[in-house]
């Protein structure tokens, strides 16, 4: 009998011991998850400066969404992100992104913008055609019932953070206003 209870209480340890070895494995996973903006913003030792600059909100059919050129100076680096907010029920929602990744983001657009009329011609059920940034930001659009619907979502996760556009040509002129400026701040 006591040997029983011995071998009970061994197996109890080695399986809490295992449990929070796999804990600690799930939390460095998380950490290596950081944004553009987090990993340049949150270093540590040196002095961080934000700068924003407003541009036009982004009409949707379902309201506005704020927008602007947010700057990060951290030592002699800086950064710019286009820098979209949504106000939701429960709080905000906000995508932010890098110059890079908005140049990347127009070409993804010009792609994708002929792809939906033959998207629609296939009258499918269902289809969904976009294109995603390394920090989860999205743009695409959805065919139903023979229509396309442009989107955008702001977060990887999340409830609320997703735009609905009337068309490519508002997410064309909102991203090509966001380069422009930055590229004129960075003179």
């Amino acid at each position: 009998m006591k040997l029983t209870i011995k071998t009970t209480i061994i197996a109890m340890f080695i399986f809490s011991l295992n449990s929070n070895l796999y804990a600690q494995e799930t939390k460095k996973e998380t950490e290596t998850t950081k944004t553009k903006i987090d990993a340049f913003s949150s270093k540590v030792g040196v002095i961080t400066k934000f700068i924003d600059t407003k541009l036009s909100n982004f009409k949707t059919p379902f309201g506005t969404a704020e927008t602007k050129i947010r700057k990060i100076v951290n030592g002699p680096n800086s950064v710019y992100f286009y820098q979209i907010t949504k106000e939701g029920k429960y709080g905000k929602s906000t995508a932010s992104i890098e110059y890079n990744d908005l140049i990347e983001l127009l070409k993804a657009l010009k792609a994708l913008q002929p792809e939906t009329e033959k998207d629609i011609v296939l009258n499918p059920d269902y289809l969904e055609n976009k294109f995603t940034t390394v920090d989860g930001f999205q743009i695409g659009y959805f065919v139903s019932a023979g229509k396309a619907s442009w989107y955008i979502r702001l977060e990887k996760t999340g409830s609320e953070n997703t735009l609905f556009v009337d068309n490519a040509n508002s997410i064309e002129a909102a991203f090509t206003e966001a380069k422009n400026k930055i590229d004129e701040l960075k003179k």
